[in-house]
């Protein structure tokens, strides 16, 4: 039989379901580290289905594995269902309007359909084993605080990857195709200068001041990317200015640094480089600098085998088909974006017309570019073989971690997209499972490009996931 005609009734059936747990994960919009009812909703959800729990990986309580079968390989599926600060926005709306509800938060990367998305495509694979009486274990994996967290390379630093034969994943995009881009590694570092305080006209020469020291710390990291790789990138924000009277010499400051390059070793060596400054900004400002490394995670290691398999179910899924209603949604939110974003646009698409939603990407595996965005994935991918794909959920061209995009999560489009991706998961999944020589392929040129045994955590021993302070006593 057809193995997506077999499965259709299973998606007819539970459709509304997962929209609606989508939605509700939407409305959460919870944190890093804090999502507490995304990761209840998803794991109540698991167990009524018969999964069996593991819960707190790696010191995370909202980490979490839910695993059915018994036997066979192990396919795990990841889940995402993090939030952004500050991009709360209102459902459906084609200006900014934020969403009480939601607090000052939003999905500005779609981690909501995430996460639905591959808990769909677990409980499909976990049915039609039980229906077959097939041997074979299926994973969810609950993975927190993929925004500026890493909680997936905490999760691999602790092993929680280790038993597996393949992880499969996808995200949320504006155009439909596997992925053949590997990411950049990153590191993710406060700087916390102290200084002395006093009054800043009655006895300036007795103060040091943090905010000088944050000022020249950032001056001095402009001048080094002269000298930085052209594909390494380097941010900051302000996370502490120093307080809010200009006459008092500010004896607290801080800033938060990402730092990105292609390896992690070369990131490693751009670290240490900025850090020399925050260094040297300390003694011109005869402050002292705490180095507070927060987080990191691995380039991507790019699967080939996995990547095939994956586009095999998407070509059997065929192509995403949209209603005008849908299409017109879109071109009004196209109509949002600034003269600039269009012309970019244009000449992505390579189109005299922006397309109103993003065909299907030609499938080039032996071209695999180099995408300057990060992701956690990135450390599954060094333990064991990692395929991802995407799927239109929103207007061609709406950027990331945008107003837009926030608004375009709960719309008709966005669940289709949620739809195609749970049904791409779980045909991989499937197929994976009855071809052990498939996996045994995946595995063979993952250790030939470095992985396997051969991953080491960016993540230093002694660094712990940034939870809050009191939070590690609740239960998800």
């Amino acid at each position: 039989m057809d193995l997506t005609k077999e499965l259709a009734p299973f998606f007819d059936e539970t459709r509304a379901r997962f929209i609606e747990l989508s939605d509700e994960i939407w409305r959460y919009a919870e944190l890093r580290y804090e999502e507490w009812d995304s990761a209840r909703y998803h794991r109540k959800m698991l167990e009524d289905e018969g999964f069996r729990i593991t819960p707190d990986l790696a010191g995370m309580p909202t980490a979490f594995h839910a695993e059915a079968g018994d036997g066979g390989p192990v396919i795990a599926i990841l889940g995402e269902f993090d939030a952004l600060p500050g991009l709360s926005q209102q459902s459906g709306a084609l200006a900014r309007v934020a969403a009480p509800e939601t607090g000052d938060n939003g999905h500005g990367c779609g981690h909501h359909l995430l996460g639905a998305g591959a808990h769909w495509a677990a409980v499909a694979v976990k049915r039609y084993l039980a229906r077959h009486g097939l041997p074979g274990q299926i994973r969810f994996y609950g993975c927190p605080a993929e925004e500026g967290g890493s909680g997936k390379t905490f999760m691999a630093k602790a092993g929680a990857f280790d038993r597996l034969d393949a992880a499969l994943s996808w995200h949320p995009d504006y155009e439909t195709g596997v992925v053949t881009a590997v990411t950049l590694a990153n590191l993710q570092v406060q700087f916390r200068f102290n200084g002395v305080a006093s009054h800043a006209a009655l006895a300036p020469h007795l103060g040091r001041s943090a905010l000088d020291a944050v000022e020249l710390m950032n001056v001095g990291v402009n001048y080094l990317r002269e000298h930085m790789p052209g594909d390494a990138r380097v941010h900051y924000a302000i996370t502490n200015s120093g307080g809010a009277s200009p006459n008092i010499v500010p004896a607290q400051a801080a800033v938060l640094y990402l730092i990105r390059s292609p390896s992690n070793e070369t990131t490693r060596r751009l670290y240490e480089r900025v850090c020399d400054v925050a260094r040297g900004a300390a003694l011109m400002t005869g402050c002292r600098v705490d180095i507070e490394f927060e987080k990191a995670c691995s380039n991507l290691v790019f699967n080939r085998t996995l990547a095939d398999a994956m586009h095999d179910s998407l070509i059997q899924i065929g192509e995403p088909t949209f209603e005008q209603h849908e299409v017109d949604a879109a071109r009004a939110v196209q109509r949002t974006f600034s003269d600039d974003e269009r012309q970019a646009l244009l000449a992505e698409a390579g189109t005299a017309e922006m397309p109103a939603i993003g065909p299907l990407l030609a499938y080039r595996p032996e071209q695999t570019r180099l995408s300057f965005a990060s992701s956690d994935v990135g450390d599954v991918s060094w333990v064991v073989p990692t395929a991802q794909c995407v799927t239109a959920c929103y207007a061609y061209g709406t950027a990331f971690h945008s107003w837009q995009m926030v608004a375009q999560g709960k719309s008709a489009l966005a669940h289709k997209g949620l739809e195609a991706a749970a049904k791409v998961l779980a045909l991989t999944a499937i197929d994976l499972l009855s071809k052990p020589q498939r996996l045994a392929e995946a595995k063979a040129e993952l250790i030939a490009r470095g992985g396997g045994p051969g991953y080491q955590s960016p993540i230093p021993d002694g660094v712990a996931p940034a939870l809050k302070s009191g939070v590690t006593h609740r239960t998800a």
